[in-house]
């Protein structure tokens, strides 16, 4: 076994020699294009402030859920990676000590998408040239810290060598948006726009923090909301506030696709019970959710924000880290997903407007084939999301390609978007996302499903210009 860390040319292609050549050449095509990003949670305050990132630990294992997910599910605790807690109560300091801890156990990171998108990042990014381990822990620590307080490190020069053309960050409807304004200020000539996301107001109604929601978004609209109809208009407020700065898209998660148009009254009834603290949670807040997937659908053919909606996923599974550490910990995980049925009332409403984009990402694999590859080959505005969460690897987005382009089609699909915290895994992951399609086009290509030159058009869409051109980046 080496401990040198040698990314091999030739990974994720078939060991098929025919198919691999075909990958090489398509992936040789597309591998310098530059990034689009228009979905993802890089926090806007970096490239606004442009101060060296602290340290290694800080920079790639306290912001990023895909690492201390699986540390957590080998009984390693979180305080002791440093994950801040919701009460302030103490957590480890050191931040050589959390690294160590992640070293030591890198080891399980082996296969996974995780470890593939680290040690691209170790050794493009940083240049480290041994593997990461308990051992060699504190001397990559030391060489990735020297690197982080030096000028190419800082988060606008990573930014611009990382050929990123656009990002999209992804902001709460209250949003002062504060340091998108810093930036487009500072004159540096980078387009990082924001996009639009209102769970916070329009999901879990039964919850005190909805009320809170509320007034934070009354003060950002300047209204006082106190009926269904000036929540809404608050709503469409923001949006053409997010649109001024920059903003191409919205994004809603959801626990179901579920859609259904209240009428005026059944609308109002549970809109004033929420405000009054009184909404149930098993009936009033799905139904509320049901109605304003419809409300903003119908918003975004009136404003051209692409929308896009994240089904599947029952957040906060562990209640005792969800309690302890709040969302966003790793511990959301799929359900059983239903769209046909679900989204039926929006897309007959909707669903044939060119003017809407519905962009669907989906956790529930037994549904791409069955549903979402038919609703997005037959109704205009239905898009496919790429695989995301626990799908974005090299098995996962293969199984994606050959679940749905057969009866979707290349071009009802949105290319990549890499839905990561951790700023330096970004090229990594586009990296993996071009060379997977690379080769999922060279075994069409050598089974004769589709010529070269064919796959070659279709490598650049799928690395570029269907992300540019589905959220107008």
């Amino acid at each position: 076994m080496t401990d040198k860390l040698i990314l091999n040319e030739d990974r994720f292609f078939d060991p098929d020699p025919k198919i691999r050549k075909v990958a090489r050449e398509l992936y040789e095509g597309v591998k310098d294009l530059p990034i689009i990003s228009p979905h993802g949670h890089i926090d806007p305050r970096w490239f606004a402030e442009n101060k060296p990132f602290p340290d290694p630990a800080e920079l790639i294992v306290t912001p990023d859920h895909y690492v201390f997910r699986m540390l957590h599910s080998q009984g390693i605790r979180l305080e002791s990676l440093g994950i801040p807690t919701v009460d302030g109560s103490p957590v480890e300091q050191d931040r050589r000590e959390i690294w160590q801890l992640f070293a030591d156990n890198f080891y399980l990171f082996l296969g996974t998408p995780t470890g593939i998108w680290l040690n691209h990042e170790f050794s493009q990014v940083f240049g480290v040239k041994e593997k990461l381990n308990g051992k060699s822990a504190q001397r990559i620590y030391e060489q990735i810290q020297e690197k982080l307080q030096s000028p190419d490190f800082l988060p606008r020069a990573l930014f611009d060598r990382f050929n990123i053309e656009a990002i999209s960050t992804t902001d709460g409807a209250a949003d002062s948006l504060e340091h998108h304004e810093t930036i487009r200020k500072s004159g540096w000539n980078a387009k990082i726009v924001p996009s639009f996301r209102p769970d916070g107001v329009v999901n879990h109604l039964h919850t005190d923090i909805w009320r809170q929601n509320i007034k934070d978004l009354g003060r950002a609209s300047g209204m006082d909301i106190g009926s269904y109809a000036a929540y809404i208009r608050a709503l469409e407020k923001r949006r053409e506030f997010f649109k001024s700065r920059g903003a191409t898209s919205t994004d809603h998660a959801v626990l179901v696709p579920y859609t259904h148009e209240l009428t005026s009254g059944e609308v109002n009834g549970i809109f004033q019970r929420a405000l009054k603290g009184r909404a149930t949670g098993d009936d009033d807040a799905p139904r509320f959710t049901a109605h304003m997937l419809m409300e903003l659908a119908r918003m975004s053919i009136e404003d051209g924000l692409v929308m896009q909606i994240h089904p599947g996923s029952y957040r906060g599974h562990n209640e005792m880290v969800m309690k302890k550490f709040g969302p966003d910990k790793g511990g959301d995980i799929p359900i059983q997903t239903e769209y046909t049925f679900n989204l039926h009332e929006l897309l007959n409403r909707y669903g044939n407007d060119p003017r809407l984009t519905l962009v669907i990402f989906n956790l529930d694999e037994s549904t791409n084939s069955r549903e979402l590859a038919p609703l997005a080959g037959h109704y205009p505005a239905v898009k496919l999301g790429p695989p995301w969460w626990f799908f974005d690897s090299v098995e996962g987005m293969t199984r994606f390609r050959q679940s749905v382009i057969e009866t979707a089609g290349f071009y009802n699909t949105v290319g990549f978007n890499d839905d990561t915290r951790a700023f330096a895994s970004i090229p990594a992951r586009h990296d993996l996302s071009r060379r997977v399609d690379s080769n999922f086009l060279a075994g069409l290509v050598t089974r004769h499903v589709i010529d070269l030159d064919e796959a070659q058009s279709l490598s650049r869409a799928l690395a570029y210009d269907l992300a540019k051109e589905t959220y107008r980046l």
